[in-house]
């Protein structure tokens, strides 16, 4: 007999989960701009506009997420990584075609298109990912989403220190990594990702949970210690590398840990068969407690928490006020990821990667916890999850004026806490939205919610930024502009504290309109202990 990694199994389940976090762990290239935008900037004698038109047709490509979200109700999960995977290929194989100048620099609006794409490749496998795991583990959406979501904040850090440590931060090598690895990333998890039947077993969840996050906030940890332990040597740098990559594949121990133990109780099946009829009962009867209110659900409106299709949820109030605090946090924290290759440089920073670096890394630490808190609250009092949301843009408020105020370090202090607040942000807003709308049509509902990602890079970075940098910039000999020094962002990060003291009111708003979804949650799960603690008496 040998181990079972079948989807149907937990093992199963358990290894398509690792093969999500290694999807993740790649496919936050659209973070990464910052790393080659000077290059594209010299190279193309671009004007800041142009440059951050060019970061903002970048994100336009999640606008056509929603045919990842269309397609994850038709299509199969490896169909949707493929497509993914070789749509970033292509997109960003051209753009290391020019930057390294193996091709002359393309017309403007070529280079936009293939940015579209490399852009557009990530909603694809974030779809992939996000819907099959959601699906997967139902009862714990928070640590789940926290966990996807935190590796795709570490992703900007792996592939900058990556590039840095076997590469001296050459940008035409970092794009290649980003053309070859999620590509070949994606073609192994074609074969571990799959969508399976719900676990009962909660608690075995929340342990397995723990493990992974213990590892990654180990990886994160040893990705700040190489950043904050100064130049190293290629020897260190090919050591590291090597440690890292072996941390990444670490998660894999739970599957084949979860396999081993299969294996070793076969000969115990009855016994664990009955348990799991039990727990299916219960399973059952919570279900047909929820949805048998006389069938009243099927002849009027869904309200809040039920299961809403996409019209049903574009018409609820609560999905636009979701929506316009989404893009307060998310359009201005991604401004500063485009744009943290300029504001370091106006700063008298040589060397902006460790900017970019620091908000990965940050972020991560925002996308991990912000999951396991929110949830944690949930199942303990049913605090409202979009009160998070509220606390996360007003320490981003916070931290804009921090660079506002443009002391030594404040670059520094501002990256991390936005990064914080950025990650916070991204990973409540997953499960809120399935909380409030439901699963059924979850992957179509997450990638509108997405499209404030190109309209805030559109409305914060391509105008708000561009035009308020080139009206302090100075031309240069090339034909391009720069700005040097503390007031060429000044008025950029006022208005974006601003927008996030918008996005606060709007998070307490939603808190409380949805106060009544998240008390019940809390009282079906005192509810479901009161019946496991009674059949386990009996």
């Amino acid at each position: 007999m040998v181990l079972n990694f079948s989807p149907a199994s937990t093992a199963g389940k358990w290894l398509g989960l690792v093969a999500a976090v290694w999807v993740q762990s790649i496919s936050g290239n659209n973070y990464t701009f910052s790393n080659y935008s000077d290059a594209l900037k010299t190279l193309m004698a671009l004007t800041q506009l142009q440059l951050n038109s060019l970061s903002v047709a970048k994100d336009v490509g999640k606008a056509f997420g929603l045919l990842a979200g269309l397609a994850s109700d038709h299509i199969s999960t490896p169909v949707i990584l493929l497509i993914g995977a070789i749509e970033g290929f292509i997109g960003y194989g051209v753009q290391w075609l020019v930057v390294s100048r193996r091709i002359q620099p393309l017309p403007y609006w070529a280079m936009c298109i293939f940015l579209c794409m490399g852009g557009n490749s990530t909603t694809w496998m974030n779809t992939a990912v996000l819907v099959t795991c959601l699906r997967n583990f139902r009862k714990n959406r928070g640590p789940v989403t926290g966990i996807l979501k935190g590796y795709i904040g570490l992703s900007t850090a792996i592939f900058t220190d990556l590039c840095s440590a076997l590469f001296a931060s050459d940008p035409a090598k970092f794009l290649l990594m980003l053309a070859i690895i999620p590509f070949v990333v994606c073609l192994a998890a074609v074969f571990f990702l799959r969508e399976a039947p719900p676990s009962s077993s909660e608690t075995q969840e929340t342990k397995y949970f723990a493990v992974i996050n213990s590892l990654s906030v180990i990886i994160a940890l040893y990705l700040l210690g190489y950043d904050i332990s100064g130049t190293h040597g290629l020897l260190f740098s090919q050591i590291f590398a090597v440690i890292l990559i072996i941390l990444l594949l670490s998660p894999v121990s739970i599957p084949i840990h979860l396999a081993v133990q299969d294996f070793l109780r076969s000969s115990s099946t009855t016994t664990d068969t009955e348990r799991n009829e039990t727990e299916a009962l219960l399973i059952k009867d919570a279900t047909a407690k929820q949805h048998t209110p006389d069938d009243v659900t099927a002849a009027r409106p869904p309200v809040i928490g039920e299961e809403h299709t996409v019209v049903q949820a574009l018409k609820s109030l609560d999905f636009w006020i979701l929506f316009t605090s989404f893009l307060c946090g998310v359009g201005t924290g991604l401004t500063v990821m485009n744009n943290l290759g300029q504001m370091g440089l106006a700063m008298g920073y040589s060397d902006v990667s460790i900017f970019v670096s620091l908000t990965s890394i940050w972020g991560f630490f925002g996308r991990i916890f912000s999951g396991s808190l929110s949830e944690f609250f949930i199942k303990r009092a049913g605090t409202p999850r979009p009160i998070w949301n509220a606390a996360s843009q007003i320490l981003m408020a916070l931290g804009y004026i921090l660079l506002a105020a443009a002391f030594p370090g404040s670059l520094y202090m501002g990256s991390i806490v936005v990064g914080i607040c950025y990650g916070f942000r991204l990973a409540i807003t997953v499960p809120t939205a399935s909380e409030l709308f439901g699963l059924k049509y979850y992957g179509l509902i997450y990638n509108i919610l997405i499209l404030n990602l190109p309209l805030g890079s559109f409305l914060f970075s391509g105008i708000l930024a561009g035009f308020l940098y080139d009206a302090q910039a100075t031309r240069t000999a090339e034909g391009g502009n720069t700005c040097f020094g503390a007031h060429c962002y000044r008025l950029i990060y006022i208005v974006m504290a601003i927008a996030c003291v918008v996005g606060f009111g709007l998070d307490v708003l939603l808190s409380i309109r949805t106060k009544g979804v998240y008390r019940k949650i809390y009282e079906e799960r005192i509810e479901k202990e009161a019946l496991v603690a009674s059949d386990s008496r009996d």
